[in-house]
């Protein structure tokens, strides 16, 4: 029932809050306005960069140190540690890294996070901020309205800073309120109590506000404003650090496998990371007062040696478990497996990578490989083969001859059980991903629909097909079962080139391979004219074997073509839109 009712008691107490004390209000009105600021700096990012940041991490992922300076270099650049990992789960889900190089990138992006600390602590609380955010702000929205889709992105990014700073500044006027009234600091509380005291609030903090960078800027302008003392604020941001994880998990949980192993691993490294600094606290302490003076930090400035503290213990953490990166993947590839694959269900389409354009299509295609893959194998044994009997088989047509009649295979049942479901939901997440794409991206997500509507078509024609082809397969008259073992092979032979051209990296040489392959399929068309006309008139078949024979050759034919059009849109990289509507 509280469950229920959680996020209205939540509004309410913040109301009684923003009601009860002015300087409150201004500290929850500056939290607000640095939220808005992160969206904002986020989105801006996601419109700008064009796929260039997606890229650069697909490429960059190949080696553990490489992956780790990656997400470094991302996160610092970008500021949002939120972002970074959403497009590693994209590209996880879409198999275009490696787990391990995923792990890698969001060890890297604690650390890469830890430069939002020394831009508060270095600007922040330093210098008046309200007078460099308000051009900002007012730029930002100037840009923001451009036509131009980068000047659009900058704008968002420039606003997005404006607003951060605005809303520091207004925490840091509440906290500086606040220090005439109350003194916080009297509830400091030292030892290793406190120590679980505040980290249990840093925890409580994130999870509330879904944001580490907040509680950040929290703390480091509650600290700056001596409203708490530095052993404790840097209890909060170790709690802060497990904070961000456990939101991350949560939104996992409705996450695809890797989804969950990367959300897992960040909530692992974050938690080992926060055991190690509470065991050395004091120690790691003292360590960065010592470095804090050797590298021209004052003594008095404990946001700086807050900042620096932040980004030690995060180090830390990369040092202490990357040594052990080969036993941790390996481990967490041994979760969250499928138990049950009877009915194939999505395997790359997550809602957590929809919006990330290059990553969604490479979803679509994985996705609709798979729906591929599925029919496939009803096909295969709708038509009593085995795909591993004929695929790359020297004699197919033997294969054929040779079919195991037994197999036991209701196309109707797999249409429902495999097919419809899977194809449904490739539909709707396309349909969704193309709300965030430009025309060219927009055009390839719609060729996948193509192809997976060809996928179910082709399905539909063999179950037309398969009762005349149980029935006239084991047939007395050896020329009607030629006849219906002719339309099997033709199609087990479109099936095995399909295979063959999966393995061609040339474009050319795939277009190569269909070509032919289309030309090789039109000999199903003889059956419906001169060689069914010399049955007939050589009284080898009679009226209604020949009826079904030219209907079901024209089922073969249209199955034989759907799947070279899916091959044309699965396996050729650039495909132009206008032309492939042209050939249908």
């Amino acid at each position: 029932m509280l469950k229920k009712y959680y996020y209205q008691f939540f509004l309410l107490a913040l109301a009684f809050i923003l009601f009860y004390n002015d300087d409150y209000k201004i500290i929850i009105v500056g939290v607000a306005i640095f939220f808005v600021g992160m969206l904002f700096m986020e989105e801006g990012f996601k419109l700008f960069n064009s796929g260039l940041l997606e890229k650069v991490l697909q490429v960059s992922t190949n080696t553990i140190p490489k992956a780790i300076g990656t997400g470094v270099i991302a996160t610092a650049i970008t500021q949002s540690s939120s972002l970074i990992s959403i497009i590693i789960i994209s590209f996880l889900s879409a198999e275009l890294i490696t787990l391990s190089g995923a792990v890698g990138v969001i060890f890297g992006s604690n650390v890469g996070s830890t430069t939002t600390a020394w831009i508060i602590s270095s600007l922040g609380v330093k210098i008046d901020i309200a007078t460099y955010a308000m051009p900002l702000i007012i730029f930002g929205v100037a840009l923001k309205f451009s036509s131009n889709k980068n000047y659009q992105g900058i704008g968002k990014i420039v606003l997005g800073l404006g607003f951060i700073l605005l809303g520091i500044d207004y925490m840091k006027d509440g906290f500086e309120g606040l220090e005439s009234r109350f003194d916080l600091s009297k509830f400091a509380v030292e030892g290793y109590f406190g120590a679980l005291v505040y980290v249990s609030l840093g925890v409580a903090a994130t999870v509330i506000m879904h944001s580490s960078a907040a509680t950040m800027a929290l703390i480091i302008t509650a600290l700056a404003t001596n409203q708490i003392i530095y052993i404790n604020a840097v209890e909060l941001v170790i709690g802060a650090n497990i904070g961000k994880t456990i939101t991350a998990v949560l939104g996992a949980i409705a996450s695809n496998a890797n989804g969950k192993r990367v959300a897992l691993s960040h909530f692992i490294f974050n938690a080992v990371t926060a055991v190690v600094a509470v065991i050395f606290l004091y120690q790691l302490s003292d360590f960065v007062i010592f470095l804090a003076s050797k590298i021209g930090i004052a003594d008095n400035n404990y946001g700086m040696k807050l900042a620096l503290y932040h980004t030690i213990f995060n180090i830390l953490g990369v040092i202490l478990i990357s040594p052990f990166m080969h036993q941790f993947v390996k481990y967490l590839e041994t979760l969250f497996l499928e138990e049950n694959k009877l009915t194939p269900k999505p395997l790359y389409l997550d809602n957590v990578v929809i919006n990330v354009p290059h990553a969604a299509i490479e979803s679509i295609r994985k996705e609709t490989i798979h729906l591929y893959d599925s029919a496939i194998e009803a096909i295969s044994h709708s038509m009593f083969l085995h795909r591993h009997d004929f695929i790359k088989s020297t004699d197919i047509a033997n294969a054929v001859k040779n079919s195991d009649m037994s197999i036991d295979e209701d196309i109707n049942e797999s249409y429902a059980n495999k097919i419809k479901s899977l194809y449904g939901e490739i539909i709707h997440y396309a349909t969704l991903s193309q709300e965030n794409m430009n025309e060219e991206d927009q055009d390839r997500v719609y060729n996948l629909k193509l192809a997976s509507r060809d996928i179910v078509e082709a399905m539909k024609n063999m179950r037309d097909l398969q009762k005349n082809i149980s029935y006239y397969s084991k047939s007395r008259n050896t020329y009607i079962q030629e006849e219906y073992n002719n339309l099997r092979l033709y199609i087990a032979k479109t099936i095995d080139a399909i295979e063959k051209l999966k393995e061609h990296d040339d474009d050319l040489d795939t277009i190569s391979s269909i070509e032919l392959l289309k030309e090789n399929t039109k000999a199903l068309d003889d059956i419906k004219n001169s060689r069914i006309d010399a049955l007939i008139r050589e009284n080898k078949i009679d009226s209604k074997m020949a009826t079904s024979l030219i209907n079901d050759s024209a089922f073969a034919y249209d199955v034989t073509q759907k799947l070279i059009q899916v091959a044309t849109i699965l396996w050729i990289k650039d495909i132009d839109i206008r032309t492939l509507g042209a050939k249908r």
